[in-house]
């Protein structure tokens, strides 16, 4: 839902710093392409504006993209990861779907609600926390898991979900991941094949060598 008129921003224009990644994600696509551009836009739109995409910014896109303006207005309406009003300063999504729903998501999110103090798609008084339910993040490995903000927070317990909020809320960090111990999307208990391989995992400063065998 869009948030109210009379809090929408008049105008809207990207920063000499934004703009600078506006030019970068538009040399990607063929002239005449450019239309494709309007997710990676609106997402630096969104981050620019702190973290929701008012209609000014929609409407600035689709000039840009010389696209209509209804048409802009249904792709920011259609996806989860557009915020149509503010949110707080820590977005959580609770994935729903069903490999979550199974190993437990309503107790997360029952384990959110209890600790926020706020339902579905409200804001804590003090604007720290923003709780909504999503359909699938994509992680069912990991089920259940949340995502906030960037993001993801596997493996969780309710327990693990009230104490991720409790640091977050003391302005701690959080490491993100798998909340079990477990390596990315391996086994739980470790790997059961290829135990011998030494691997590198996309992002790790060196390699891991696997235990056993």
């Amino acid at each position: 839902m869009f948030h109210p008129a009379k809090e929408q921003p008049e105008s809207f224009a990207f920063s000499s710093e934004y703009q600078k990644k506006v030019d970068v994600v538009l040399k990607k696509y063929p002239a005449g392409k450019q239309a494709s551009a309007i997710l990676p836009l609106f997402d630096l739109a969104q981050r620019q504006c702190g973290g929701w995409l008012p209609r000014a910014a929609i409407e600035t896109v689709a000039h840009m993209l010389r696209i209509p303006v209804m048409r802009a207005y249904e792709v920011a309406s259609f996806y989860s990861m557009h915020n149509l009003a503010p949110v707080g300063e820590h977005f959580i999504q609770v994935c729903r779907t069903t490999p979550c729903w199974l190993r437990g998501s309503e107790d997360i999110l029952k384990a959110c609600k209890d600790k926020l103090g706020v339902g579905m798609k409200q804001t804590t008084a003090d604007g720290k926390f923003t709780l909504v339910e999503v359909e699938c993040l994509g992680a069912c490995a990991n089920a259940p898991m949340v995502q906030i903000n960037d993001d993801y927070y596997e493996d969780l317990t309710p327990d693990q979900m009230k104490s991720i909020i409790d640091q977050l809320a003391a302005g701690k960090s959080v490491k993100p991941g798998p909340q079990n111990g477990r390596l990315h999307s391996c086994p739980e208990g470790g790997p059961t094949t290829l135990k011998t391989a030494t691997l590198k995992m996309a992002g790790d400063k060196k390699s891991s060598k696997k235990k056993g065998a």
